[in-house]
């Protein structure tokens, strides 16, 4: 009980350090880096915490799920809604979300479609999406950004995410749908934990696991869909999972992975965010991407129990116990 104890106690340890480092990071971004915290920086930083939450607390359930290339197959999914929404829609950000998360959802179904009908595992069905969404996406902005109208500028932004491009309607509309998905979440606690670890034993005491992992899935697009003009198609999978992965990393209870990942995600975000602003043209995506890689790294590196360094000194100390019970004949067995 002891030790349940000083694990929770790390945990929250943990939490306190981050935020500790996340208030700290400011004065220092002012004074050693230069960054002016204008408008323009405040809105993208906001949005990316905000998004960074989001996506941390929906990411852990696809990696528990061993399902992490979900994010990366529904991200390019959503490409070509966005050039069919522009089509009959034009430059509309709302119309464009929306093809977008129609898009992507029906890369879900086709997903679940394969994996349902066919010997075709999960992910190589992730895999055949991606690449056709993607493909057919990309062909469909080249046509259009080939046609003279003006008003297919910027589209590609969908691509590579531009977070300049962000404004504080964005980020309302982030903090409400957030508010939204957080709250489905907290309704579905126990179905989405059940079906995380074990959906089959879900089935067999009648929980729909169908049903509650299409639910699932749908707060997932409306993630990626929310996370496309921050950090694009292409990175917005490292957003999703990123946090998930380096929360796993400290603890073995969900909800206490939850929490740091949303913690993890929130400081990605916004630190990623602001380092952007340290020269100009620097893409934000991008830098919200390395510091939350940067997380994992440190989290698979020093996590007590999981981490890369303890697992290293602990397999020395055991050779060295090894190697003097053989030097000084010392006998092992039971």
């Amino acid at each position: 009980m002891s030790r349940f104890k000083a694990a929770d106690r790390r945990i929250w340890l943990l939490i306190a350090v981050m935020a500790l480092l996340a208030l700290l990071f400011v004065p220092f971004s002012q004074h050693a880096l230069g960054v002016e915290y204008d408008y323009t920086l405040q809105t993208v930083a906001l949005g990316g915490v905000l998004l960074g939450i989001l996506s941390g607390v929906v990411g852990c359930f696809a990696v528990l799920r061993q399902q992490s290339l979900i994010g990366d197959a529904l991200s390019h999914a959503a490409l070509p809604g966005v050039g069919v929404a522009f089509l009959l829609a034009g430059r509309d950000a709302g119309a464009l979300l929306i093809g977008a998360g129609v898009a992507a959802w029906l890369g879900v179904a086709f997903i679940n479609a394969l994996t349902a009908t066919t010997r075709i595992k999960s992910d190589s069905a992730m895999g055949i999406v991606l690449a056709a969404w993607f493909g057919a996406g990309i062909a469909l902005l080249t046509f259009i950004q080939s046609s003279p109208d003006a008003s297919q500028a910027g589209l590609s932004r969908f691509i590579f995410g531009q977070a300049a491009a962000i404004v504080r309607a964005d980020v309302v509309l982030i903090a409400q749908v957030g508010a939204v998905v957080l709250g489905v979440i907290a309704l579905f606690w126990k179905e989405f934990k059940l079906i995380a670890f074990d959906a089959p034993f879900a089935d067999a005491l009648g929980l729909r696991a169908n049903l509650v992992g299409a639910l699932l899935a749908t707060i997932t697009v409306v993630t990626v869909v929310l996370g496309l003009q921050l950090a694009g198609v292409v990175l917005m999978v490292g957003l999703l999972v990123a946090p998930g992965i380096a929360a796993r990393q400290w603890t073995h209870k969900l909800n206490q992975m939850v929490i740091l990942a949303a913690v993890f995600g929130a400081f990605g975000g916004g630190v990623g965010a602001v380092l952007s602003a340290v020269q100009a043209n620097l893409p934000t995506g991008p830098m919200i991407i390395v510091v939350l890689s940067l997380l994992v790294f440190i989290s698979m590196s020093l996590a007590p129990g999981r981490g890369l360094i303890w697992a290293y000194l602990r397999r020395r100390r055991d050779h060295q116990r090894f190697a003097y019970m053989r030097e000084h004949d010392i006998d092992v067995r039971p």
